[in-house]
């Protein structure tokens, strides 16, 4: 089971960290301590993929340590019944999003695994597919780079840690977006660095590369790794580290010594689209704890329809909400979320003349984010966006006191 490392930021005896015990007993790696510096201390030895922080906590100070220290950990805010003024403060401290929770240790248990838990990896009927994923998977046992090249959404990461898990490396999967951060904060998340390597750096700190020895390192974006750093991390395959890179531009995505393999998008692969929707429908039937839902054959061939911009993503979006608004073991064609049409051919432009730009991207990506019930990845896929500046666009919209739609 691929589980994200989480590390949760609560109080002993709270409801939170009650939760989270549950979660941890369900299967999900959590890390938990008291406050921030005791996180802060956790990260710098042992690493996340994720932190959750009670937004009771001093969540401002420790996004600030996290800055001064350049680690670059995504960090979710949460509370139970909490003042509207906290969550504002958590995201304009820096958090990305803020998640109430139910008041109910059973519940905020299931929220925090479905986060901690991956999904498992997704079928295919496309043969051309097949044979990628064959070869792909025939190559898990090798030690050389491989660079996975397609759209956004269509797979890449799941391929990637399907073939950690095909390699019988005893090590673990870590993920590090190269688009995510500034040049200096993507040096320490991969190489750490020692204290006194910069003002902010009072301490040792382990990079991805240190914590994935034995392991897998997946790149996401390699195209936005900065040159002379590609040398370098081309050179851990010799530590014992598999690099796996993944890039949507062919051009400009490149690897030294690493093997290619492309991912067709998902509307060309329209032999998976069903049998995909089935099997998620499936997953979130149980993970949701909902009735058993499958799909109307009807609805199947509106889904083959769709574009699928945002590929696999978009698909699991659309999937999830339909399986927890329903009611019947049926999902009929009218039960899709699919009244947003993201085909740029259809857009009205006579109708944004007199309109400002920044006024008209501003409307693009909220109703985009409506669109995806507030799912900030599978919007940034369909507007062909870093999730990075999706969400430096949602802060500045939240700064100024514009309503934005809450992440699922």
């Amino acid at each position: 089971m691929n589980a994200v490392r989480l590390v949760l930021v609560g109080a002993p005896g709270t409801e939170f960290r009650l939760a989270a015990e549950l979660a941890r007993k369900a299967g999900a790696d959590v890390a938990m301590v008291d406050d921030g510096p005791a996180a802060v201390a956790h990260l710098r030895l042992a690493g996340g993929d994720l932190v959750m922080i009670d937004v009771n906590a001093d969540v401002r100070a420790f996004i600030s340590q996290l800055r001064t220290e350049r680690m670059a950990v995504p960090v979710i805010a949460c509370g139970i019944d909490a003042p509207a003024q906290l969550a504002v403060a958590a995201i304009r401290a820096g958090a990305r999003d803020y998640v109430p929770l139910p008041p109910d240790a059973a519940l905020i248990a299931a929220a925090i695994t479905s986060v901690a838990l991956r999904a498992p990896r997704l079928p295919s009927c496309d043969p051309i597919f097949g044979r990628i994923e064959h070869l792909a998977l025939f190559l898990a046992r090798d030690t050389k780079p491989l660079l996975i090249e397609g759209e956004r959404g269509c797979g890449r990461e799941t391929l990637a840690r399907a073939i950690h898990d095909t390699s019988g490396r005893n090590g673990r999967f870590l993920s590090v977006d190269c688009a995510a951060d500034a040049e200096d904060v993507l040096e320490s998340e991969l190489f750490g660095h020692e204290a006194g390597t910069f003002p902010g750096a009072i301490a040792r700190r382990s990079g991805a590369l240190d914590q994935a020895e034995g392991g897998t390192l997946f790149l996401r974006a390699i195209e936005a790794l900065p040159r002379e750093m590609k040398p370098r991390i081309a050179a851990a395959a010799n530590r014992g580290v598999r690099i796996i890179a993944c890039s949507a531009n062919a051009a400009l995505g490149d690897l030294p010594g690493a093997t290619r393999i492309t991912l067709p998008p998902l509307r060309k692969r329209v032999a998976d689209i069903g049998p995909l929707a089935q099997h998620l429908a499936r997953h979130f039937s149980l993970s949701e704890g909902a009735r058993m839902r499958t799909f109307h054959g009807e609805a199947i061939a509106l889904l083959e329809a769709q574009p699928w911009l945002g590929n696999v993503a978009e698909l699991e979006q659309v999937v999830h909400r339909a399986v927890i608004d329903g009611s019947g073991e049926t999902i009929y064609a009218d039960d899709l979320p699919l009244s947003f049409d993201p085909n740029p051919s259809n857009l009205e432009v006579g109708s944004l003349v007199g309109q400002k730009v920044a006024d008209v991207e501003r409307e693009l990506i909220l109703h985009t984010l409506s669109h995806c019930h507030g799912n900030r990845t599978s919007a940034s896929n369909i507007l062909g966006i870093s999730v990075r500046t999706m969400r430096n666009k949602l802060r500045t919209f939240i700064e100024a006191g514009i309503p934005v739609a809450p992440a699922p």
